[in-house]
């Protein structure tokens, strides 16, 4: 447990009101986004309002040797926000300005705690947007995008977060505060650290304000829906439309179960008994162009036995773009525990890949609804079971163990987009091997010789 001394340092560092002592706060901020996880409460909660706010703190806790776990809005599903050490949970809720939009450099600057959607609300009277588009973009704080590498559903054109960080601020472990990067497109200036910052799972420093690059929106755009009757065709669909070399802005995946869930939940007319359907989006600056490629699509999806719908209006593009937000809440309800996962695979395996988590959920007996964002390989099967179910929670690691070994055969990753945490760090060796783990843990030693900045997560420790 914090001195009493300690406690009282902080309040004076962010006042009094923003240091959280109550069992009802600290309760609050002691998980995240995670099912089947441990928790542990902090001792303290610290909102901070600026950078040399936390550079104060995070000397203090330096000294102290007290552990600090940096937080956005806690909805990382790997586990990457929880104090499992006790210590300080510092929070970015406050630093929320966006310091500059500069439109002609295509950059905005932005304190930690920027929500993403709100970013991309002030960049639009510019003509402009922030690519990255996790599903949580109404809620999701820049930092924590960084700090977990978001994708998100406009990942296959535009990339991912780490695509769009041109520079940062970061505060060291020991107090240090350090910048890198900005505004110029060319940068090779020392090492990459964005680079190596970016997807750190704030294991390596606290991310306090980033420089991100900005694009023109696009003028046109055409939303299409394929509906299958199989769950092949839609997989093979995907490959297809790569095939022919059109990459959409979106291409996201529903099976039956979510697709039944969600249209439950959000009640926004999708079709039922199809046994998978596609959410394909194509868009540019050439309305030509735009028109070209949705013809490929169409020729490509009718080829592989899919039924298409397109939007005409955008309340009908709306209303589809909600469905596949809503599908991670709709399942979400339908039982006590939701196991989230992230397996990636290249998008040549995708059909494969997804037959194969249809058979491990058989094989377990488990009811699993996948979605994801199809286009980039990057499925969510999403295990829906009950933590109190001893007998049931043991089904469902054996399922994770085998849909994480599935991908790896297949020359895919352990994570496409939602990080290592402590949910990922039993397999992390399957893919880095010994090597990469001494490597991984060389860097944290080197940054954070204390071990004080999010503990626990990412790094395994060493074995003894």
């Amino acid at each position: 447990m914090l001195d009493k001394a300690v406690i009282e340092r902080l309040e004076k560092i962010v006042g009094e009101k923003n240091v959280l002592t109550k069992k009802a706060d600290l309760i609050s901020y002691s998980y995240d986004a995670t099912a089947d996880t441990q928790t542990e409460m902090p001792d303290v909660v610290v909102l901070p309002a600026t950078t040399e706010e936390v550079v104060q703190i995070v000397k203090l806790a330096n000294e102290t040797s007290t552990p600090i776990y940096p937080r956005g809005s806690g909805t990382n599903l790997s586990g990457g926000t929880i104090p499992l050490k006790k210590g300080i949970v510092l929070g970015v809720q406050r630093m929320d300005k966006i310091l500059e939009v500069d439109a002609d450099n295509l950059t905005a600057t932005v304190q930690a705690g920027v929500i993403v959607a709100d970013l991309n609300s002030a960049v639009a009277a510019h003509g402009l947007i922030y690519p990255p588009d996790p599903g949580t973009v109404a809620t999701a704080t820049m930092a924590g995008t960084v700090a977990e590498c978001a994708g998100g559903l406009r990942g296959l054109k535009y990339g991912v977060t780490k695509h769009y960080v041109m520079g940062m601020q970061v505060v060291l472990p020991n107090g240090d505060l350090v910048k890198f990067g900005g505004k110029t497109v060319k940068n090779v200036t020392a090492y990459d650290f964005a680079a190596l910052f970016v997807g750190s799972e704030g294991t390596l420093g606290m991310v306090t304000e980033i420089t991100a690059k900005l694009i023109p929106a696009p003028k046109f755009r055409k939303t299409m829906l394929a509906l299958y009757k199989n769950l092949a065709d839609a997989g093979n669909t995907v490959q297809g439309i790569i095939k022919a070399h059109v990459i959409p802005a979106t291409l996201e995946i529903m099976d039956a179960k979510t697709m039944e869930t969600v249209e439950n939940y959000a009640k926004v007319g999708l079709p039922t008994g199809y046994a998978a359907l596609l959410l394909i989006e194509v868009d540019g600056m050439a309305k030509d162009a735009v028109d070209a490629e949705a013809a490929a699509v169409v020729e490509v999806v009718k080829k592989n036995s899919g039924e298409l719908r397109v939007a005409e209006t955008d309340t009908e593009r709306d209303k589809l773009w909600a469905a596949r937000r809503a599908a991670l809440p709709a399942l979400a309800q339908l039982s006590p525990t939701t196991v989230l996962e992230d397996a990636t695979v290249p998008r040549s395996r995708l059909t494969d890949m997804l037959m194969e988590i249809q058979k491990i959920g058989e094989k377990y007996q488990l009811n699993i609804g996948t979605f994801g964002h199809a286009g980039d390989g990057n499925l969510h099967p999403t295990i829906l079971a009950d933590a109190k179910n001893k007998e049931e929670m043991e089904r469902v690691h054996r399922a994770v163990d085998e849909i994480f070994a599935a991908a790896l055969s297949m020359g895919g990753t352990l994570s496409g987009e939602h990080g290592i945490g402590i949910a990922k760090m039993a397999y992390l060796k399957d893919e880095l091997g010994q090597s990469g783990l001494d490597m991984m843990r060389t860097i944290k030693n080197a940054f954070d010789p204390k071990g004080i900045m999010n503990p626990g997560k990412m790094v395994p420790a060493k074995e003894v």
